[in-house]
C-alpha cells in the first residue's frame, strides 16, 4: 500500500549488504555476537537490579557495551543482554550520534499515540515482529557519573529506549507480538538451535 509507514528494525540481527561485502565487518560482528545472550538464557527473563555504584568499573562496562553494540551493528543494548543484571542500557541512534548511557531508567510519561513497526533483537537473531509502542516518551535516569539525565524522545529514539527498558524488566519483543508471529519466531529460533547443534 502506498500510505504504509516505512518499517524500522530496532536491533538488526541479520546480515547486511555491508557485511556480505566486507569480511572484516562480518568477523567483528560474529565476535561481538558471541558476547550476546540468546533467547532461553534466564538473565533475559529476570528484572535487572538498580545500579548503586558509579565508578570506573561502571564506566568501563558502558564502553564495553558500546563497543559490542557497535560491532554487532545494533542501535541499542541492555546489560542483561551481555549477562549483567544491572539497570543499564546504551544506545546510539545514527552513526554520528554520541553513545548514550542510561542508568536506572524510569519511563515518566508516554504519549497516547502509538505506532506499529517491525523490531528485531540481537538476543533473538533472525526474528522480526510487529510491536506497538508510544511514539513519544520521557525517561528519567542517570548517566554513567550518577548525574540526573532526562530524555525526551520521539520516533526511533523513543522506540529504542522502550525496547531496551523492556530488557531491564525481563520482557522480550515476543511478548508484544501476535500469537502467530510469536509461534513463527519460536519455530525460527528452534531451527537455528538444531542447525547449531548439527554443525
Amino acid at each position: 500500500m502506498a500510505d504504509e509507514e516505512p518499517q524500522e528494525v530496532v536491533e538488526d540481527p541479520d546480515e547486511t549488504e555491508e557485511e556480505r561485502q566486507d569480511p572484516e565487518v562480518a568477523a567483528r560482528r560474529a565476535a561481538a555476537m558471541a558476547f550476546i545472550r540468546r533467547y532461553g538464557d534466564p538473565v533475559l527473563r529476570s528484572r535487572a537490579t538498580p545500579v548503586d555504584r558509579f565508578d570506573d568499573a561502571l564506566r568501563d562496562q558502558v564502553a564495553r557495551m558500546g563497543a559490542i553494540m557497535d560491532d554487532a551493528l545494533g542501535v541499542g543494548l541492555a546489560a542483561p543482554q551481555v549477562g549483567v543484571s544491572q539497570r543499564l542500557l546504551v544506545y546510539q541512534v545514527g552513526h554520528d550520534s554520541p553513545l548514550i548511557a542510561v542508568i536506572n531508567p524510569e519511563i515518566e510519561w508516554s504519549s497516547d499515540d502509538e505506532e506499529t513497526l517491525e523490531e528485531g533483537c540481537l538476543s533473538l537473531p533472525g526474528v522480526h515482529v510487529d510491536v506497538d509502542r508510544p511514539v513519544h516518551v520521557r525517561v528519567r535516569a542517570q548517566d554513567e557519573h550518577g548525574d540526573p539525565r532526562l530524555i525526551e524522545a520521539s520516533g526511533l529514539e523513543a522506540r529504542v529506549l522502550q525496547h531496551e527498558i523492556d530488557h531491564l524488566n525481563g520482557t522480550l519483543i515476543l511478548e508484544h507480538a501476535s500469537r502467530e508471529q510469536r509461534k513463527e519466531a519460536i519455530r525460527t529460533l528452534r531451527e537455528q538451535e538444531r542447525d547449531a547443534e548439527a554443525a
